[in-house]
């Protein structure tokens, strides 16, 4: 799909039919409304900006999806990093850490939970961390990890669906009790 007149009102007509579904997921991904809102609207200034890259319109929902859990992802990897940020820049200045600051323990529980993904990430099986990696991580596409990889396109969404599940079960596991 070219970014002509055409295309425009293709991406309006798509944006319009599919942005409130997507919404609703980033709320429950994001964990607020205010987030959800700003999330979904970069992925759409993304999924704009590479509309080239969508093969299929019928992909659009999942597509824009995608890009909005990296979106929200990035943000919560950002807001996890901020306080120990803060922490660092206030020691580098000699200054004490204000009320209004995160607690140490915000800042552990931040730490925490970064250490918790990045094992949870580790301890995927090595064909299914790979592809999670380069999806997720690196934001590749699916063609371009499969081609990468030297496996089948389908091959590469079971492996990454897999990954994806593990995950979750292991951080349910460990954030339920």
């Amino acid at each position: 799909m070219k970014n002509g007149p055409q295309a425009v009102d293709k991406f309006e007509h798509l944006a319009a039919s599919h942005k409130d579904t997507v919404y609703r997921q980033m709320i429950r991904a994001c964990g607020n409304r205010e987030d959800a809102e700003d999330v979904l609207i970069e992925a759409l200034l993304k999924a704009y900006r590479h509309l080239d890259q969508l093969r299929d319109q019928e992909a659009f929902r999942p597509w824009l999806a995608q890009i909005a859990r990296r979106v929200c992802w990035r943000l919560k990897e950002k807001a996890a990093f901020t306080p120990l940020l803060q922490l660092s820049q206030l020691e580098q200045e000699g200054r004490e850490i204000a009320a209004g600051d995160p607690s140490p323990e915000e800042q552990l529980l931040a730490g925490r939970m970064k250490d918790v993904l990045r094992e949870a990430i580790e301890a995927l099986p090595p064909g299914y961390r790979v592809v999670y990696e380069m999806r997720d991580l690196e934001e590749m596409s699916g063609e371009e990890v499969a081609v990468k990889l030297g496996i089948s396109a389908p091959a590469m969404k079971s492996r990454l669906h897999r990954a994806r599940a593990l995950l979750r079960k292991r951080l349910d596991a460990e954030f339920a009790g």
